[in-house]
């Protein structure tokens, strides 16, 4: 039987192919999954005709994630949104999304790196640039609107609690077919509390319930700087505001110390390399990935692909399973 709490599809009108009707196609999908628990925004007819969008959709519960990537602009019309009361986070990596607040709130642009956050009861109306990427993340106001108090939150996109509250976003659209009813629950949890430390501007850095969120942050801003020579647990618990002790704690539950995942990914970068017409030499690749010398590079390397570099890189070797396909 499908569990009812957590819901999720992707869609893709993007492609000059999938345009015609892809509007209609996309609400169809949106009201038989999510029906009447989060009425779909009414869209200017602009819009409607030539509906160009690709994203997805997690619902848990009375929390929805959705991630947009616009090729043309998205604009809505005033029509009824409905009458539940919600709290609405935008976060905009690229383009712009401007969001038409009550008569009070005013207009506000939400440009590329930065946020939003606020309590407007109904859904607001919006527009967005041409070839916008944006979260929009709806969030019941119960536990949020005390700590709102109606302001509006706007800032920087890289602040530390929003680096959480995107890494679990993604971890759950990543996860959400595998959760149980449990895990839909503490997931659902999860995302309110980083809601929360949003508008607080803090986290508590020691919740359990954070510890998955905080080390997959890492991750991705250790994935974004791995050819930095500064990349270090130290320069992570920086970003991330918390201490060196904390970030390590983090690791620990997943199994892997920040330095030996720093260290793999730079091998799986360097191994990458090995298969591709990049023009490095051996030396240089471990230059390039901040070993300390090629032999340092070739003992990592062998450790955990079972091969050397130079044997890696030749076209008749035969890689071991986790190291990928061999080479045609």
């Amino acid at each position: 039987m499908a569990d009812a709490s957590r819901v999720s599809f992707r869609w893709d009108s993007t492609r000059p192919v999938a345009s015609p009707g892809g509007f209609d196609a996309f609400r169809r999908e949106w009201q038989a999954r999510l029906g009447d628990g989060l009425p779909l925004t009414t869209f200017s007819p602009a819009t409607t005709d030539d509906f160009r969008v690709k994203g997805r959709v997690v619902k848990l519960r009375d929390v929805v994630l959705t991630d947009f990537h616009t090729a043309l602009p998205l604009r809505t019309a005033p029509g009824p949104n409905g009458d539940e009361d919600w709290v609405q986070m935008f976060l905009v990596r690229r383009g712009a999304w401007i969001i038409d607040g009550s008569p009070d709130s005013g207009t506000h642009t939400v440009s590329g790196g930065q946020f939003l956050l606020r309590h407007g009861g109904r859904l607001a109306n919006f527009e967005t640039a041409p070839h916008t990427v944006a979260q929009n993340i709806i969030l019941p106001a119960g536990a949020l609107k005390p700590l709102l108090g109606g302001r509006t939150i706007k800032g920087p996109a890289d602040g530390a609690e929003v680096r959480l509250l995107v890494a679990h976003a993604n971890m759950v659209h990543s996860t959400v077919a595998d959760l149980s009813p449990a895990g839909v629950q503490a997931v659902r949890g999860t995302l309110i509390e980083l809601a929360k430390a949003v508008a607080m501007r803090r986290f508590d850095d020691v919740e359990p319930l954070l510890t998955p969120a905080l080390a997959q942050a890492a991750k991705d801003f250790a994935d974004r700087h791995l050819a930095d020579p500064e990349l270090s647990p130290t320069m992570l618990a920086r970003e991330l505001n918390v201490s060196v002790r904390t970030l390590q704690r983090a690791f620990a539950a997943t199994g892997e110390s920040v330095t030996a995942y720093i260290r793999h990914r730079r091998l799986e970068e360097a191994r990458l390399a090995l298969t591709a017409p990049s023009g490095l030499s051996i030396s240089e690749l471990a230059a390039h990935w901040h070993f300390a010398d090629s032999s340092h590079f070739n003992r990592a390397f062998k450790k955990r692909y079972g091969q050397t570099p130079t044997e890696y890189a030749r076209p008749t070797a035969v890689l071991p399973a986790d190291a990928g396909s061999p080479r045609r």
